[in-house]
């Protein structure tokens, strides 16, 4: 029989089982991450064509976005952040923000938050996103333009 835990939302009495149900698609996307992590720390992904070929690169020549983000991963499981940095520069910075959004994820999960909620609040935090993720879309295009400059050369993995 499911326990009741009573003000985990607001007004709302959520069984145990219910909770682990919300917060476990955030819960196994840490744990796939974990284990993506201890893969590329464990085969080193510097050594050509150990975990394959980006395809763009392969075809083009050219550094796609995430060019660089396998050696990078590697490069902070073994504490080089300046190693990580000249991999995929991006990405490294985009870490903390990614933890972020997964940690915002997880409480949302936990409290019950219904994506599907029409309150005025609700619709201000979907514009928001929405706006968010055009900048992060067109910041990721810059980058990836830049990076296949020669004066961006720099960024290149």
């Amino acid at each position: 029989m499911a326990t009741s835990i009573v003000g985990s939302a607001p007004g709302r009495a959520i069984t145990g089982r219910a909770t682990a149900r919300r917060v476990g698609p955030p819960l196994l996307t840490a744990g796939g991450i974990g284990l993506a992590t201890l893969a590329l720390h464990a085969r080193d992904p510097h050594q050509q064509g150990s975990w394959g070929l980006c395809p763009l690169k392969f075809l083009t020549g050219w550094d796609c976005p995430g060019c660089g983000g396998l050696r990078a991963v590697n490069d902070l499981t073994n504490f080089d952040l300046a190693g990580a940095a000249s991999s995929n520069l991006l990405f490294v910075l985009a870490i903390p923000l990614l933890i972020l959004a997964w940690a915002w994820w997880l409480r949302r999960s936990w409290q019950g938050d219904q994506h599907g909620d029409p309150s005025p609040r609700s619709r201000g935090l979907r514009n928001t996103s929405l706006v968010w993720g055009q900048l992060a879309l067109g910041l990721i295009a810059v980058f990836t333009v830049v990076r296949n400059l020669p004066m961006g050369a720099w960024l290149a993995s």
